[in-house]
C-alpha cells in the first residue's frame, strides 16, 4: 500500500504529537495524515489535516471511518499537571476514557490495519524489589495506586483487550524510557534544572534515557513497520543519578526519601508538583529496561545512547555551579557499562 497509507495521530496540539505528525506526513509512503486534538495546535502542522475532536467523544469513530484511516497512532496519553483546571480527574478522564473511546472507534473500523500506542516505562514502577532489568513480560513489583502511572497501566490493559478482539490489526505498544533533549520539559527534566538538586540519602538510582529524536524515529519506524507486540524503548547503557548530576555541574543536598516528594516547594516549576510519587520513587530506586526485543524484533536502534542523550540535554541546560558539568563540545565522562540485554555496545547511528 505504498503511497496510500492514511494515518490518524492523536494529541497533535502537544509538542510530541505535532512533531511526529509533521514527520510522518513527509514520508513518501504515506498518502495523508489527519491530526486530532481537542484544541488547535499553536504551531503550523504543514501538510497535516487537523480535525478538532475530543477522543472522549464517540464522534471520533466518524472521523476514522470518514477519512478511510488504516493506521492510528495514539499519542494522547499524557501527564497533564493535576494543578491545572480540571485537575487529576480531568487528566484521568482524558487518558483512560479517551483511550477507551478511541479503541471502541478502532474496533468498528474494518479498514484499520495498524495501531501504535506510546506507553511509558512508568508501568514498571520503581521499588527496592525490582529486577536489574525489566523485560516486557514482567510487571511492576509494586503496582501504581494513582497518577499517570496508574493511567498508563489501565490504558495498556485496554489496548491488550483490543488486540485480542481484533487479531487482524497489528498493535505496537512502545514503553518509552524517560525522554530527554533540548526541547523536552517533564517533571524529571525540571528536576535536573533545579539550581540545587535534592537526592535521597543512601540511594543512587540507575537511570536510562531516550532522546526526543529517537522517540520520534521509533514511532515512525513502528508506524510503517506494523510489528505486533510490546517493546521497551531506551538508549543503550545506564547512568546513575550521581553521574548525571556531576555532568550537569549541579550542587546537591541529600534528604530523607520522605522529604523528596516535597521538593516542589523549592521551586515554582510546575513539573515538581506533579507526579510526586512516581518521580520520588524513580529518583530513589531507579529503573532498568531490557531492550533486546527493541533491537531483535522491532528492528529499531536508537541513534543516542543513554549517556549521549543526557549530554545533549545537559548542553541545552548550560553549565552548573560545580566543575565537571557539560563541556562546550558536549563531552562528558564515560558512562557505566551494562551487560547484554540492556543494549550495551551499540554504535551511534
Amino acid at each position: 500500500m505504498a503511497g496510500r497509507r492514511v494515518v490518524l495521530v492523536t494529541g497533535v496540539s502537544r509538542d510530541l504529537g505535532g512533531r511526529f505528525a509533521r514527520r510522518i506526513a513527509a514520508d513518501p509512503t504515506v498518502h495523508r495524515v489527519i491530526g486530532v486534538d481537542v484544541v488547535p495546535p499553536r504551531g503550523d502542522l504543514g501538510d497535516v489535516s487537523f480535525v478538532r475532536a475530543d477522543i472522549r467523544n464517540p464522534v471520533i469513530a466518524k472521523v476514522i471511518a470518514g477519512q478511510d484511516v488504516d493506521t492510528v497512532v495514539h499519542l494522547s496519553v499524557h501527564a497533564s499537571d493535576p494543578n491545572r483546571p480540571g485537575g487529576r480527574s480531568s487528566m484521568k478522564e482524558h487518558n483512560v476514557i479517551g483511550t477507551m473511546q478511541l479503541l471502541a472507534a478502532c474496533q468498528k473500523a474494518p479498514g484499520l490495519e495498524r495501531l501504535v500506542v506510546k506507553s511509558s516505562s512508568t508501568v514498571y514502577g520503581s521499588s527496592s524489589r525490582d529486577p536489574a532489568m525489566f523485560t516486557e513480560e514482567m510487571g511492576a513489583k509494586r503496582l501504581p495506586r494513582s497518577g499517570y502511572a496508574k493511567d498508563v497501566l489501565e490504558v495498556e490493559g485496554y489496548v491488550r483487550g483490543f488486540a485480542r478482539r481484533r487479531p487482524d490489526v497489528s498493535v505496537t505498544m512502545l514503553r518509552a524510557a524517560n525522554r530527554v533533549g533540548p526541547r523536552v520539559s517533564t517533571p524529571l527534566t525540571d528536576y535536573f534544572r533545579l539550581p540545587v538538586v535534592p537526592t535521597v540519602i543512601g540511594h543512587d538510582a540507575r537511570l536510562q534515557f531516550l532522546h526526543e529524536s529517537d522517540l520520534l524515529a521509533a514511532l515512525h519506524h513502528a508506524t510503517l513497520g506494523g510489528v505486533h507486540g510490546t517493546f521497551n524503548l531506551a538508549g543503550d547503557g545506564v547512568l546513575v543519578l550521581s553521574q548525571a548530576l556531576r555532568r550537569l555541574g549541579r550542587p546537591t543536598v541529600a534528604v530523607p526519601s520522605m522529604a523528596l516528594s516535597a521538593a516542589g516547594t523549592l521551586t515554582r516549576r510546575s513539573g515538581l508538583r506533579r507526579l510526586q510519587v512516581e518521580l520520588s520513587e524513580l529518583l530513589t530506586f531507579g529503573r532498568g529496561l531490557d531492550t533486546t526485543r527493541m533491537h531483535t524484533v522491532l528492528g529499531f536502534r536508537p541513534a543516542y545512547t543513554t549517556a549521549e542523550a543526557f549530554a545533549d540535554f545537559a548542553a541545552s541546560v548550560g553549565p552548573g555551579l560545580l566543575p565537571g558539568g557539560p563541556q562546550l563540545d558536549g563531552s562528558t565522562p564515560a558512562p557505566l557499562a551494562v551487560g547484554a540485554g540492556a543494549g550495551a555496545g551499540a554504535e551511534r547511528a
